[in-house]
């Protein structure tokens, strides 16, 4: 499997490409930057099977930040946790505009966390339109 990861804090950044060191990990590529920002390069678009995200913003938003970056096939999703069944809902339409569509969302019980937690499942069913995402900061000022 090969992996990239995403992390627009330095100080982070370099604790996952020392843990990658320490680990001996294989095809683990650290990107220090914003996910959303590595759209504009050829090589981050359409080319990922999975995208995850924690905390990064509303499910509409988030969904022009990760269905870009995937492939398009039956099985492929995009991951985020934390977002409710009724936020998950509310971004059908960014979903569909971009390609995706509403497969599960899974309750997740986290020990020592008393919120709710969910998994939210997202087939790429189709292509996402060339335009998005749109450059950085108008998916949260204007999203879908």
């Amino acid at each position: 499997m090969k992996l990239t990861l995403v992390e627009s804090v330095g100080k982070k950044a370099m604790f996952c490409e020392h843990m990658v060191r320490m680990l001996g990990l294989e095809n683990v590529e650290v990107i220090k930057g914003r996910g959303r920002r590595n759209r504009t390069t050829a090589r981050a678009s359409r080319k990922y099977d999975w995208a995850v995200a924690r905390a990064v913003a509303n499910m509409n938003v988030l969904s022009e930040y990760l269905l870009p970056l995937l492939k398009w096939a039956d099985d492929d999703r995009a991951k985020k946790a934390k977002a409710g069944r009724q936020r998950a809902q509310s971004a059908e339409k960014a979903m569909k505009l971009l390609g995706g569509k509403l497969k599960q969302v899974v309750p997740v019980n986290l020990p020592g966390v008393a919120d709710d937690r969910y998994l939210v499942l997202v087939d790429k069913s189709a292509a996402t339109p060339p335009r998005y995402p749109r450059k950085a900061g108008m998916p949260a000022k204007q999203p879908l």
